[in-house]
């Protein structure tokens, strides 16, 4: 099995457990210093690095009634993208999911998708009191 294949298969586990609650085996898919990056400015939008920082982004993820669909998987080397329809709180759209992976470990994400949906669905984000 290419390196590729390996990390397609990487992937396809950690879509898989998530679609079925298993967050356990998903996060053992991720580097421990991961860093995913969701786009926009809604309330789930950031920045998070490491594993303790990705779980509370996908509990916040979760508190809305939330389903991933692969409809592809491309690999070049160490990068997988996942093309996926999502249907969050009975909306839908359509991700394009760039994964970095070393070692058979995720160590990046970074989320290109609706970010208008995802303001919708989770709200903005407060902005900053002013000084």
């Amino acid at each position: 099995m290419s390196e590729q294949e390996r990390n397609i298969e990487v992937i396809k586990k950690g879509y898989d457990a998530f679609a079925s609650g298993d967050i356990e085996t998903v996060m053992t898919l991720f580097d421990d210093n991961v860093e995913w990056i969701h786009p926009g400015e809604s309330a789930i939008s950031g920045t998070y690095h490491g594993k303790g920082e990705l779980g509370s982004y996908l509990a916040k993820m979760a508190e809305k009634q939330l389903e991933v669909r692969v409809t592809r998987l491309i690999a070049d080397g160490d990068t997988v993208v996942a093309l996926t329809d999502v249907t969050v709180a009975g909306e839908h759209g359509k991700d394009a999911d760039v994964f970095t992976l070393r070692d058979g470990k995720t160590v990046r994400v970074q989320i290109y998708g609706d970010t208008s949906l995802m303001e919708r669905v989770y709200g903005r984000k407060q902005a900053a009191a002013q000084q």
